[in-house]
C-alpha cells in the first residue's frame, strides 16, 4: 500500500462506519415503547419552538402528498406495501437502519413501500426513498434521511478562501456517469483544473483517492452528479471553497432542487 492509499485510508474526513453501525444497532434494538414515547415527546416539543412553520415547510417539501395528489396503483399498494415492523433487511444496511430510526417511533402495524438505494424515477405508489427527480410529478416519492453515513458530511475547513490553490478539483468515478464522462474528457489537461478519475477508464486520467481535507486545498470543488445526487456537495458547501456544478436533475434530503445558482453554488 503506498503512502497516498495508507493517508486516505486513516485520514479520509469521511464519518465512521463502525461508530454509525454501534450508535444504528443500540437504536435498532432499543424498546419500541420507549422509542414511541420518544418521537411523541420530540413532535410536541417541536410545535413551541418559533420555527415550527419553518420545519414545516420542510416537511411538506421531502413529503409533498395530499388526498387530491396523491397517484396510487391499488394493485401495485398491495403487492409492494409492508408493514413497518415486518420490514425485511435491505441489501445494503444503511437502508434499513436509516429509516426505522425513525419508522420504529410509529405505530408498527403502518404500511409503506421502502425503495433503498440510487433512485431516479417516481414510482407509480408513494413511497420512501432517499432520492428523486427534481421536475415533474414527484409527490410519490417521499425523501427520507438515508445513508446518511456516506451522504451527510459536515467539515470544519480551517483554510480561507484566500489561502486555497486557485484551481477547481475533481475527483471521482466517472464509468457510466455521462456528465462526468463529458466533463473530464472536455477539461482533462486545462491548467485551471486538477483532474482525476478512481476508476480505470483511460490510464492518462488515472488518479488515487485524496481526502476530503486534500480537496479544501482548492478554491472551486466539482459537484458532478453520479448516480443520482453529487454525494460531495454537502460538505463543499460547509466548507470555505466553491461548489461548481450544473443545475442538478437530483435531490435528496439536503433538498437540492432549493438551490439556487450564483448563490449556493457557481
Amino acid at each position: 500500500m503506498n503512502i497516498q492509499k495508507l493517508k486516505y485510508k486513516f485520514h479520509s474526513g469521511k464519518n465512521s462506519k463502525p461508530w454509525y453501525y454501534i450508535k444504528e444497532y443500540a437504536r435498532l434494538y432499543t424498546p419500541a415503547c420507549i422509542l414511541i414515547w420518544r418521537g411523541q415527546h420530540l413532535l410536541d416539543k417541536a410545535k413551541k419552538r418559533k420555527d415550527y412553520d419553518y420545519i414545516l415547510n420542510r416537511v411538506n417539501y421531502y413529503n409533498k402528498l395530499t388526498e387530491d395528489n396523491i397517484l396510487l396503483n391499488k394493485d401495485l399498494w398491495e403487492k409492494k406495501a409492508v408493514k413497518v415492523a415486518e420490514q425485511p433487511m435491505t441489501r445494503q444496511k444503511v437502508y434499513y437502519l436509516d429509516t426505522l430510526e425513525y419508522a420504529r417511533c410509529f405505530d408498527g402495524n403502518n404500511k409503506w413501500n421502502l425503495l433503498p438505494g440510487d433512485i431516479t424515477y417516481v414510482e407509480d405508489i408513494p413511497t420512501i426513498v432517499k432520492s428523486r427527480p427534481i421536475h415533474g410529478e414527484n409527490q410519490n416519492s417521499v425523501l427520507l434521511k438515508m445513508d446518511k453515513v456516506r451522504h451527510f458530511i459536515f467539515v470544519k475547513d480551517k483554510l480561507s478562501f484566500a489561502e486555497k490553490k486557485d484551481q477547481a478539483i475533481f475527483r471521482g468515478k466517472i464509468a457510466c456517469k455521462d456528465i462526468r464522462v463529458q466533463f473530464v474528457e472536455k477539461f482533462f489537461g486545462n491548467p485551471r483544473f486538477d483532474i482525476g478519475t478512481i476508476d480505470l477508464i483511460k490510464q492518462e486520467w488515472k488518479s488515487e483517492k485524496i481526502s476530503i481535507y486534500d480537496h479544501l486545498k482548492y478554491k472551486y470543488v466539482m459537484a458532478l452528479e453520479g448516480n443520482d445526487v453529487a454525494s460531495n456537495l454537502k460538505w463543499i458547501m460547509s466548507s470555505n471553497s466553491i461548489a461548481v456544478m450544473p443545475k442538478p436533475y437530483y435531490e435528496t434530503w439536503f433538498m437540492e432542487g432549493t438551490l439556487k445558482p450564483d448563490y449556493h453554488y457557481i
